[in-house]
């Protein structure tokens, strides 16, 4: 069982810009709520989700409107969600920048699931809160889920198009007792309620949309910079943690399991038998990890095929040309070609 639900500090960044702009006092604020200085402290603190519930409620409490959360939402800036929001923004895409969040969603809190799922109508991101097994209250309440889907709406209106307005949104909440017009009018779209989970649905063709801010370099350099935050902050997590020894390796060569595992600290044995009961293995997470950069690596055109083999851990350039017609159906040229990539 959770013992404490954590969220990223990053998250009160836009939370102290809304109450500056409405003219609430910040250091009142966070004394009332029971937050210190020590839980600011970087950008990569955490600090437990219910005192940011308990800020967020506070605040809300002083807006004539209610409408605390949507408000929040404006403020959205990459750095509150530490790198992120920085590789969300140099992501090909709003669907790609969506699936990143799911990936690292850990890094801003461990209080939900979420899910990026094909629908009928559109590309949905999906979230419900994880209820505490002893209360049975949800780790997240009504405001939270709003202002993490007024905060990705921002975002994508800054990334993609200022007009964009979802396809409609969903809560598993009832409507608010102030009824739901600051919703729709920050969402503009239909609002449902009462719903089986929290779910935010833009248009295909949007998410698909190539953004401005696309780069493969930078998208690659902060994912080594969270993978690396997660292994700090959750050494549990021991796949996400040879992930990143491996890649730390690979262009050196394609390191062994005893490599890796000295590299740990830990016995061979030991880290096999921790592996498996995460349901996964070295070879896996091995073969995971080259094709992921592979597919990172060939979009970069100044990179030749040859280069890109020893990057990521081939002795040659036949031995990865095997592994990649493996993993897509089709050799690295080919697939660079009918991909027709730019820098």
């Amino acid at each position: 069982m959770q013992s404490e639900y954590i969220a990223l500090s990053g998250w009160v960044i836009p939370i102290s810009k809304t109450m500056q702009a409405h003219g609430i006092d910040v250091q009142a604020a966070f004394d009332a709520c029971g937050i210190a200085a020590a839980d600011l402290e970087n950008l990569e603190s955490r600090m437990a989700v219910a005192k940011l519930s308990s800020l967020v409620a506070y605040c809300n409490a002083r807006l004539p409107g209610k409408d605390f959360s949507v408000q929040v939402g404006k403020h959205f800036h990459p750095g509150m969600f530490h790198a992120l929001g920085y590789a969300m923004m140099s992501s090909a895409s709003l669907e790609d920048a969506l699936l990143r969040i799911v990936r690292y969603k850990r890094v801003l809190s461990n209080a939900c699931w979420a899910d990026v799922r094909e629908e009928p109508a559109g590309l949905a991101i999906r979230t419900m809160p994880v209820f505490n097994e002893v209360t049975g209250k949800p780790a997240l309440g009504r405001w939270e889920i709003e202002i993490f889907f007024a905060t990705l709406v921002t975002f994508a209106r800054e990334a993609v198009e200022t007009a964009l307005r979802p396809l409609h949104v969903s809560f598993h909440t009832p409507p608010p007792e102030q009824g739901a017009a600051y919703l729709e009018d920050f969402f503009g779209c239909d609002i449902h309620f009462n719903a089986g989970c929290n779910v935010v649905v833009f248009d295909r063709e949007q998410a698909a949309q190539k953004l401005l801010t696309h780069s493969m370099m930078l998208t690659q350099s902060h994912e080594k910079m969270l993978d690396e935050y997660l292994s700090r902050v959750d050494q549990n997590d021991l796949a996400n943690r040879v992930k990143c020894r491996i890649q730390d390796k690979l262009a050196l060569g394609s390191p062994t399991q005893a490599d890796i595992a000295s590299t740990l600290g830990m016995s061979l044995r030991n880290l096999q038998r921790k592996l498996s009961e995460q349901g996964t293995s070295f070879k896996d997470i091995l073969e995971q990890t080259r094709r992921k950069l592979a597919l990172e690596y060939i979009e970069q055109r100044h990179l030749t095929l040859g280069e890109i083999a020893y990057l990521v851990g081939f002795s040659s350039a036949a031995n990865f040309n095997r592994a990649f017609k493996r993993w897509t159906g089709v050799s690295p040229g080919e697939f660079r070609v009918s991909h027709s990539v730019t820098a």
